[in-house]
């Protein structure tokens, strides 16, 4: 068995938000994602790659806040923050803050293969990926007129915003995979451009391990919603820990976690998790949740809001 879950973000998405024509364009980004992930499954591949595939998808696509698409900082930049981990041998590494690599998940997969660190920031990430010949961009290629837009609006009304809703105080943004191969192991990942108008070069959940991202022998788990939250609530690790330490199900510890612990804390957003079984489970608090995923022998499923 093998399987795959992706997502895009999640927020206040409204359908009335999106026009026809748009949902479409998310649906071919989200498809052509999980797609690049579930055709590493299907030939046997690992789930390491399956999710670097797919997270690097969307990363390219410039419709989510992750790589090309990422948001500006206060300052007119673009600080891009990723992390992977693989489950069976519990190795993990991401960057922080990075503004020149294309894609920061494939850094992120650098830092955990290729040095003894698990967590790098700006400017060592990017110098990095220089020394090992990953693709680096100039400023004009994260360029997106909506997010330059979007910086615009929160630069007038004095406040850092997140992604996806029309309420510019609760938008959320990040991409993300996880995944099962058929030999059994599992991989998460998660890759981020943070919150539009953002300073003091804040760092969300995404790279950090436990937080937004985690991935063991038992189950794979990638976050996105209000960071903070899903930091001080170590999400990721928690969900992992109910099924480890209480015997929940996959699908019931994450609903405990989304549905009751952050709620609680007034935390919004999201996950999407795979166990060893490769059940997979995609709940969410918010309004809707950019997301995909695929089992070995069954058909895709693409979703954008609450069914």
């Amino acid at each position: 068995m093998y399987a795959i879950a992706i997502h895009g973000g999640a927020g206040t998405i409204a359908r009335a938000s999106l026009t026809p024509e748009q949902e479409a364009e998310y649906r071919q980004g989200l498809e052509a994602a999980l797609d690049a992930g579930y055709e590493v499954l299907q030939k046997g591949g690992a789930a390491l790659d399956a999710v670097e595939a797919a997270v690097r998808s969307l990363e390219d696509c410039p419709l989510f806040n992750a790589g090309r698409g990422a948001v500006f900082t206060h300052d007119g930049h673009h600080e891009l923050d990723a992390a992977v981990m693989t489950g069976h041998n519990r190795l993990a590494g991401a960057i922080a803050g990075a503004r020149e690599v294309q894609n920061p998940i494939t850094l992120a997969r650098l830092v955990m293969e290729k040095t003894d660190h698990v967590l790098l920031g700006y400017p060592g990430a990017d110098d990095l990926a220089r020394e090992h010949g990953l693709p680096l961009q100039p400023v004009e290629y994260f360029f997106t007129q909506k997010r330059y837009d979007q910086l615009q609006d929160a630069l007038k009304s004095g406040k850092s915003q997140l992604d996806h809703a029309p309420d510019p105080h609760r938008k959320k943004g990040t991409v993300g995979a996880v995944a099962l191969d058929s030999q059994g192991h599992l991989a998460a990942a998660t890759s981020t451009g943070g919150m539009t108008a953002k300073k003091y070069s804040r760092i969300g959940d995404s790279p950090l391990i436990g937080a937004g991202t985690w991935a063991d022998e038992r189950c794979a788990i990638s976050c996105t919603g209000d960071g903070e939250y899903f930091i001080r609530a170590v999400a990721a690790y928690d969900v992992a820990c109910l099924v480890e330490y209480k015997g929940l199900s996959l699908e019931e510890a994450a609903r405990v976690v989304v549905q009751e612990k952050l709620v609680a804390a007034k935390g919004e957003g999201g996950l999407i998790a795979v166990d060893a079984e490769g059940n997979l489970t995609l709940p969410f608090n918010s309004e809707g949740m950019y997301r995909a995923s695929r089992r070995e022998g069954e058909e895709p499923v693409v979703a954008i809001y609450k069914e």
